[in-house]
């Protein structure tokens, strides 16, 4: 047998309205689940594949960077992505597949993130990106939300930013990109962070829309960041509308 060893770089696509998520779950269908089942049958042991995010049920990427460690598997790296593919669900696809130095690692190699969230403003819902958006049929003041959005940029303590969940140790987070952006009925909300706190750019969302609906100034980012407390933001935006687009590293 084989028993070079490889260390995988993959770039994975998802549709993630029907998954619990990235992080692989019993009895639950996962992304991370449907990908290390694809490379069992391909090289007839378990494998664990390891995701730069754990994105949360309902959410998409575009972006999603993953490693694997191969010892004796026999499918060349060349053959990886078409064979992978060949074996995923329609709503995973493998992106791309390089061979990396064993210094690699999806989560800690990170320098930063890239998310967009997608608001719909129209009154009838689309239908046919129902579950990759938010359909909200108001009229939002983007010119508000845009600088509410500005004053996220920087370092900051994200705390009010974080759901309960979050048992990490710092909540101080470095915002590169905080941008809201029209597209006819189309918002985007594009965040670019060296790191993010559970839930942090729905709930950065749920903030700007209650700024982009009138019921707060651009101002009171400062007093919520100073709060350090979740009740201080607004509510959190619905899991579809958000997607992982790209990670540096």
């Amino acid at each position: 047998m084989n028993m070079t060893k490889r260390k995988i770089k993959l770039v994975i696509h998802y549709d993630g309205s029907r998954y619990y998520g990235w992080a692989a779950q019993p009895g639950r269908p996962t992304i991370q689940g449907a990908i290390q089942e694809a490379f069992e049958a391909l090289c007839g042991q378990g494998i664990e594949v390891v995701g730069s995010s754990r994105t949360d049920a309902g959410v998409h990427a575009l972006g999603q960077v993953a490693h694997a460690d191969l010892t004796g598997c026999p499918v060349p790296t060349a053959n990886l992505q078409k064979a992978l593919n060949n074996l995923l669900p329609g709503e995973i696809a493998v992106a791309g597949v390089e061979e990396v130095h064993e210094s690699f690692d999806a989560i800690r190699s990170t320098l930063s993130k890239e998310y967009r969230y997608t608001i719909y403003t129209d009154m009838i819902r689309p239908v046919l990106e129902i579950h990759r958006c938010w359909h909200y049929p108001y009229k939002l003041d983007m010119e508000a939300m845009r600088q509410a959005a500005e004053r996220l940029i920087g370092t900051h303590d994200f705390k009010s930013f974080a759901s309960a969940g979050d048992q990490r140790q710092s909540s101080v987070r470095t915002v590169n990109r905080c941008e809201v952006i029209g597209e006819g009925p189309r918002l985007f909300v594009d965040v670019q962070a060296d790191g993010f706190l559970y839930n942090m750019v729905r709930n950065i969302v749920g903030t700007l829309v209650e700024v982009g609906r009138g019921r707060w100034k651009p101002e009171r980012i400062e007093a919520i960041l100073d709060a350090r407390d979740r009740a201080a933001a607004g509510p959190i935006a619905p899991a579809g509308g958000l997607c992982l687009m790209r990670i540096f590293y």
